[in-house]
């Protein structure tokens, strides 16, 4: 009974006796006991100090115990209106049972009073309480986590978005569209584009582990890392030697991200591209033939010096090419499958007049709208397309 002797019991009853036999048994198991004659007298107590439990007698004068129950589990303080409150009855009928459990009782117990299966209905619904606090208390917990997870993901949220090239790039006789949905507020994907020294386009996509605050940090720092390589470097392979390096400094190989780059001359349409474990390159043709050229080393972060190998393309009028991230291998409309490059390379349309239809007509096919909420993984997708006649 230790755990429970601070517990204070109101025993309601309009025969004296009753009450002082209840008393005296409750006060002799620990408990603290405080006594009321009817229903009024008990609404009164309740209100002025809440019990940690109720015993009140169900035949009474005046309101009986099943009115009194009522009116206490209306109350609009759920203190009130949660006590837990054993009902006596000298009935011991289905029907009795029935109208105690109706009225709201937690349980009821038989007259005569036995005194030991009263202290152990009574150490139950003590038990059950002590439970049921103590959930309200991680429920509260959990919910100001919540709340502070939100405020960490706005922030991260509005950082990232800070991060995220707002509108395509205006370069002419080329046309660029771009899409990025995050599972989450904020996601592990991230690109950009910058110019190079010698006047080519760097267009960079890249690809973290995980999703919320942390891949938005991830991500803050691969836009540093590239910007910074871009500024030292002045091939796509050199920048990817120094964001592996630097990423590679700064997590030891516990951490790792997927990389491609391309850098483009705008003005004659050839390129080089760069890829660190990330997905192929898909180009489309104007003439209706395809290309996928993967990536050769492996993801930025998991070894010291790997290998960058540079490819060139060389992109004609019509001609477009696709940076992507995995995300959009998940974004399968048949949920149960998992798309490959091979397939969404059969998917690009060689007809689409500019860059956003090409987009647009991957999308339809790969990653609905509807699937927004049903997706596993971030999903970006860069298409640039070099324009007609130029």
């Amino acid at each position: 009974m230790s755990n429970n002797s601070r517990a204070e019991i109101l025993v309601v009853d309009d025969d004296a006796i009753s009450r002082q036999v209840l008393a005296k048994l409750l006060t002799a198991a620990g408990y603290k006991c405080h006594v009321c004659k009817d229903g009024s007298e008990a609404l009164e107590a309740v209100h002025a100090k809440p019990p940690s439990l109720l015993l009140l007698d169900f035949d009474m004068p005046g309101l009986n115990g099943a009115e009194v129950l009522t009116r206490l589990r209306k109350d609009r303080h759920s203190v009130v209106a949660q006590i837990p409150t054993i009902l006596l009855t000298a009935h011991g009928s289905e029907e009795s049972e029935v109208s105690c459990l109706q009225a709201g009782a937690d349980d009821f117990v038989t007259k005569p009073v036995n005194a030991a299966v009263l202290r152990a209905r009574i150490e139950t619904q003590l038990r059950l309480r002590s439970m049921r606090r103590q959930l309200e208390r991680q429920n509260d917990e959990l919910e100001r986590w919540r709340r502070d997870l939100e405020r960490d993901l706005a922030a991260a949220r509005l950082t990232q978005q800070s991060l995220i090239p707002q509108k395509p790039l205006a370069l002419p006789g080329w046309q660029v569209a771009t899409c990025y949905r995050p599972v989450i507020q904020v996601g592990g994907d991230i690109y950009g584009w910058l110019r190079m020294k010698d006047g080519r386009i760097l267009f960079w996509i890249a690809d973290g582990t995980g999703h919320g605050a942390a891949a938005a940090l991830l991500t803050t720092l691969a836009k540093l890392l590239f910007h910074h390589g871009n500024v030292e470097q002045d091939t796509p392979a050199s920048v990817m030697e120094a964001v592996n390096h630097d990423f590679r400094s700064i997590f030891r190989a516990r951490s790792f991200m997927t990389a491609m780059c391309v850098a483009l001359d705008p003005a004659t349409g050839s390129a080089s591209l760069v890829g660190a474990g990330h997905p192929p390159l898909l180009v489309v043709r104007h003439n209706g033939t395809t290309e996928s050229i993967a990536s050769v080393a492996p993801p930025l972060g998991v070894i010291d010096q790997p290998e960058f190998a540079e490819t060139a393309i060389d992109l004609q009028p019509g001609d477009a090419f696709l940076l992507y991230t995995d995300g959009l291998f998940r974004w399968a409309k048949d949920e149960r499958r998992r798309l490959t490059p091979q397939q969404i390379e059969k998917m690009l349309g060689h007809s689409a007049p500019t860059a956003d239809a090409l987009l647009e007509a991957v999308l339809v096919n790969t990653a609905p709208e509807t699937a927004v909420k049903t997706s596993p993984d971030d999903m970006t997708v860069l298409a640039v397309r070099r324009m007609d006649g130029q």
